[in-house]
């Protein structure tokens, strides 16, 4: 009994202390590792540095950084998740060529990189950033011209890329995984929200970008419709143009109401071949519903944050036969009462559905869902397609 009672933090293994201290955030963490000698050495465990985000800390200087980075992070990081001055009354620089190269040697397993807040336009390239890296997220963040444009390479930066490659077989043998070509950008998904210098020059820049797969566009005000033509995966006489590995696209504009509406959805009309899955969101909605018939290879479709009408969507679904999966996320639907004008077109709208393919029954039905009678139709017109109904109200409307 007298020993447990004099029993103390230092009776415990270190893997329950790693999983306590798991639980506390970065600055936490550095508080802790000064109580002792012990407690120091196991904050510095690599377990504990797998995913950093540092978004809630304000005001992180390049010095903090250079800190966090010669003491704590390693190669265990997986995730860096850093907010910058952009918005701080402070300002000054934030991420330097020489910390990112120090990145890119220290923690070669990184492979998600966000960034809040950044002011980038003091770095010329994105080839700077680590080629590890796989998902780059900027929100609200200012970018230099050219900053997507892919440029050869000197020698001297192939043969160190060619030595960081090196360091990381041992990591590649365990896991089992390919790891990023040091020829090119590794980039897979890229998340743009709110980023106002983004314009049609970055996006054509991305098409050199071999394995960019998903493109999040959000708030992306200076992208046009026919920037987004001139982006798509065409086929020409010298071969496939364009953004021809993208699989997913999303366009959304969130922003105040009276904000300008380039309408970017509308350059989805030329078509854009392999792209499988498209999410509209907000303002976006309408343009993209019009132009979405032209995509042929297209198996899901996501509406989200918008206003529609029932007919507005039938008249839209028409053409997409071969949708897999249709998903509406937070839509309010603008339903207008029953007349027999009303019921006679929502009836052929269905009965085209009919014509040459299998009823999928009402018996399915949820009968809790918003608009039972836009089921029913799109059930008509996409017997295969699963519909998806999430946070959605409806509104009767007199018009």
């Amino acid at each position: 009994m007298a020993d447990f009672i004099t029993s103390t933090l230092d009776y415990f293994p270190e893997n329950i202390l790693i999983d306590i201290l798991s639980y506390l955030g970065v600055r936490e963490l550095i508080r802790t590792g000064r109580v002792c000698k012990r407690w120091r050495r196991l904050v510095k465990d690599q377990r504990l540095w797998r995913v950093v985000d540092l978004t809630a800390w304000k005001g992180v200087t390049s010095r903090m950084l250079w800190v966090l980075l010669r003491q704590y992070l390693g190669t265990g990081l997986r995730c860096l998740r850093l907010r910058g001055l952009l918005l701080s009354a402070r300002g000054g620089a934030f991420l330097s060529e020489s910390w990112l190269k120090a990145l890119s040697s220290r923690c070669p397993r990184l492979r998600s990189l966000s960034l809040l807040h950044a002011d980038l336009r003091g770095l010329h390239s994105c080839q700077l950033l680590p080629t590890t890296l796989q998902v780059l997220e900027l929100r609200g963040c200012e970018l230099p011209q050219g900053f997507f444009t892919q440029t050869p390479l000197s020698p001297e930066k192939q043969a160190g890329m060619a030595s960081t490659a090196a360091t990381q077989q041992q990591g590649r043998v365990q896991t089992g995984k390919v790891p990023a070509s040091t020829s090119g950008i590794a980039i897979e998904t890229m998340v743009l929200d709110n980023v106002p210098s983004f314009t049609d020059q970055h996006l054509q820049s991305l098409a050199s970008w071999l394995r960019l797969s998903r493109l999040e566009l959000r708030n992306v005000l200076r992208v046009t419709a026919e920037g987004l033509r001139r982006s798509a995966a065409q086929e020409t006489d010298s071969g496939l143009n364009g953004l021809s590995r993208l699989k997913y696209l999303e366009i959304g504009h969130f922003g105040r109401p009276g904000a300008q509406l380039q309408m970017a959805s509308l350059g989805l009309g030329v078509g854009w071949l392999g792209l499988e899955e498209l999410s509209l969101g907000g303002k976006e909605v309408g343009p993209g519903l019009l132009s979405a018939s032209r995509l042929r290879d297209l198996k899901r479709l996501r509406l989200r944050c918008c206003k529609l009408r029932e007919m507005q969507v039938l008249r839209s679904c028409r053409t997409l036969r071969d949708l897999r999966r249709l998903e509406f996320c937070e839509v309010f639907f603008q339903v207008c009462p029953k007349t027999p004008e009303r019921e006679g077109e929502v009836e052929r709208q269905g009965e085209e559905g009919r014509e040459g393919g299998t009823d999928s029954g009402d018996d399915k039905l949820e009968e809790n869902d918003p608009v039972p009678s836009l089921r029913r139709s799109l059930a008509a017109l996409l017997p295969q397609c699963a519909l998806v109904f999430t946070n959605c109200t409806v509104t009767i409307t007199s018009d």
